[in-house]
C-alpha cells in the first residue's frame, strides 16, 4: 500500500493505493482559512498538521499494521511556513500562496531591473504568488521569526517540508518542484541561487535540502500517523503531481486542475523551454537523473467562486448544486463575473484587480448568476490556453470542480478540443502515490500504471457553448483590473 497526502488550501485528502493502483482508503480534513486584512491570506500550520494525521490515521483504519510501502506527498505550493527547529512549532500562521500582502515589494522588483533577473534565474516573475516576499515579510514583521534567525534555529519551508519535518521528527528536505516555487531557486540547476537569496534577504541555513521529487529522502518517526520508518519517497507540488497522476509526462501534454484556483501545466521536455510571456517556466518534475520542465499559467479563483456562491451569497447548498442552477438557463442573462478575490494571475498578473460583476440587470437571476460564474472559470483557463503551445491529445482535467459536466463541456467548446476526465478525480493524490510507489519497486513503470488506470470521461466539442464572448470577457477584465491601486477622491 501507498499512502498518498495531498495537503490543499481548503484541506487534506489522504488515500490508501493498492498495488492495482485502486484507492481503498480514503478520508479528509478541513483546513480553516484566515483573512485578517483584506487580501490576507493564512492558515494555522499546526492545524494542517493535526489534519494530515487524522485524515492518515481515518484513511488507514482498514490497512493492516505496517501494510504502508511508502509515503508520498503532494501540497498546495508557495505557502510559507517558519518554523523552530528545536521544537518543530511554528512562528507565526502560515501566509498562503494567494495572500497579496507582499504586492508593493513584488510591484518594485517587476519595474525594475530585477524582473528580468528574476525571470532569467527562477522561471517565473517577482509576484505576491511566490514564497519569498512571504519570508521575507514574517524576517521584517515576525519577531519571533527574526529571533529563530539570530538564534541559528529559524526553518523556512513551503507545506511539503512542514509536513516532512513533522512526519520526520526534524528532517528538512524540500523536492525540486516546490523549490522551484518560491523565486529562490535556480530553475536549471536545481539549487538555491546566492544572488536571489541575496535579493530578498534569505539565510541559506534556513533553507530546507532540495531533494528530487522521486525516491526515499526521509522516514517516519515516532510521531507520525505510520509505522516508525516508513519511507517517503514521492513529493511533488500539487499541480506538478496533478500532471503526473495523469501519467503526463511527454511534451506537449497539458491539463487543468480545477480546484480552489484552475492550475494549466504543460509538459515541455528535458531542458528548459523559451519563456513566454505571460507565462511561468517551471519544473515538472525533479527526477534523480535531472530535471523536466513544464510551461504553467495560475488562475488565481476558480472553484473558490462556487465556494463563495454557496457560502457568502447564499445561493445554493453545495457545490454541485449549481450545475443544476446553471442548466435551469440558456445563457447568463447579460451578467459576466469577474473573480479576482485576490487578484489576477495569468495572463494578467494583476495583484491590485478585484471581483466584479458587470451587465446586471433587473432579470438576472440565481441561476444567471450560476453560469456566468462556469463561464468566468471556463474563460480564465481560456486565456491561460491561448498563450500555450499547441497542446498534444486531449486536454486532461481534474480537481473537485470537474465533476461539473456542465463547466467541462463548456470548456472542451472554448478549447475547441476533447476534454478528458479520468474515473477519479484526485489526480494529484494519485501522482504523488505513483512517485512513492515507483520509487519502492510497487510499479516498475509508468507504462505499467497506464495499463492500470480506467478509460476517461470525455467532453467534445460544441455540445455546450459560451454565451459570454472572448471580447466582452476581455471587456469586463479591463474594468476589474488595478482596482484595488486606483486613486480615491472624484
Amino acid at each position: 500500500m501507498i499512502l498518498a497526502i495531498d495537503q490543499g488550501t481548503t484541506g487534506t485528502t489522504t488515500l490508501v493505493v493498492d498495488a492495482q493502483a485502486r484507492i481503498v482508503g480514503r478520508a479528509y480534513a478541513p483546513v480553516n482559512q484566515g483573512y485578517p486584512r483584506p487580501g490576507w491570506v493564512e492558515h494555522d500550520p499546526n492545524q494542517i498538521w493535526e489534519g494530515v494525521c487524522r485524515s492518515a490515521r481515518q484513511a488507514l483504519a482498514a490497512t493492516p499494521p505496517g501494510a504502508v510501502a511508502a509515503i508520498g506527498i503532494t501540497n498546495q505550493r508557495e505557502t510559507a511556513v517558519a518554523w523552530d527547529s528545536a521544537t518543530l512549532q511554528p512562528l507565526g500562521p502560515a501566509i498562503v500562496w494567494q495572500d497579496v500582502r507582499t504586492a508593493p515589494r513584488m510591484t518594485e522588483l517587476e519595474t525594475t531591473d530585477h524582473g528580468d533577473a528574476v525571470r532569467a534565474v527562477t522561471g517565473l516573475r517577482p509576484s505576491p504568488y511566490f514564497s519569498a516576499g512571504k519570508f521575507a515579510w514574517m524576517l521584517e514583521h515576525v519577531p519571533e521569526v527574526a529571533a529563530a534567525r539570530d538564534a541559528g534555529r529559524l526553518r523556512f519551508g513551503t507545506v511539503d517540508a512542514w509536513l516532512i519535518a513533522r512526519l520526520s521528527g526534524g528532517a528538512h528536505l524540500s523536492d525540486t518542484t516546490n523549490a522551484s516555487r518560491t523565486l529562490l531557486m535556480d530553475v536549471e540547476t536545481g539549487c538555491w541561487s546566492n544572488d536571489m537569496l541575496r535579493l530578498f534577504g534569505i539565510p541559506a541555513r534556513s533553507l530546507p535540502e532540495i531533494v528530487p521529487s522521486i525516491g526515499r529522502c526521509a522516514v517516519a518517526g515516532v510521531d507520525a500517523p505510520v509505522a516508525s520508518g516508513t519511507p517517503i519517497s514521492g513529493i511533488a507540488g500539487d499541480q506538478q503531481a496533478a500532471l503526473f497522476g495523469h501519467l503526463g509526462v511527454a511534451p506537449g501534454a497539458a491539463k487543468v486542475t480545477y480546484g480552489t484556483g484552475c492550475f494549466l501545466l504543460q509538459h515541455a521536455g528535458d531542458s528548459r523551454p523559451p519563456d513566454i510571456d505571460h507565462l511561468l517556466t517551471t519544473v515538472a518534475l525533479g527526477r534523480p537523473d535531472g530535471l523536466t520542465y513544464a510551461y504553467e499559467g495560475s488562475v488565481f479563483t476558480g472553484g473558490a467562486l462556487v465556494q463563495w456562491l454557496r457560502d457568502e451569497l447564499g445561493l445554493i447548498e453545495s457545490a454541485p448544486e449549481i450545475e443544476t442552477l446553471a442548466r435551469a438557463v440558456p445563457d447568463t442573462g447579460g451578467a459576466v463575473i469577474v473573480p479576482a478575490f485576490t487578484g489576477l494571475g495569468a495572463p494578467y498578473w494583476d495583484p491590485d484587480a478585484r471581483g466584479a460583476i458587470l451587465g446586471l440587470t433587473r432579470g438576472v437571476s440565481a441561476a444567471h448568476l450560476a453560469r456566468a460564474a462556469l463561464e468566468a472559470i471556463v474563460h480564465q483557463v481560456q486565456d491561460v490556453l491561448e498563450l500555450m503551445p499547441a497542446l498534444t491529445g486531449r486536454l486532461l482535467v481534474d480537481g473537485g470542480a470537474a465533476a461539473n459536466d456542465l463547466l467541462l463541456q463548456l470548456q472542451a467548446s472554448s478549447a475547441a478540443r476533447t476534454v478528458a476526465r479520468p474515473a477519479d478525480i484526485e489526480t494529484t493524490a494519485l501522482g504523488a502515490a505513483y512517485l512513492a510507489g515507483l520509487a519502492e519497486g510497487v510499479w516498475s513503470s509508468v507504462d505499467e500504471l497506464r495499463t492500470l488506470r480506467p478509460a476517461p470521461a470525455l467532453f467534445e466539442p460544441g455540445l455546450e457553448t459560451l454565451s459570454i464572448d472572448r471580447p466582452t470577457w476581455r471587456r469586463a477584465v479591463q474594468r476589474a483590473r488595478g482596482w484595488a491601486g486606483a486613486p480615491s477622491g472624484p
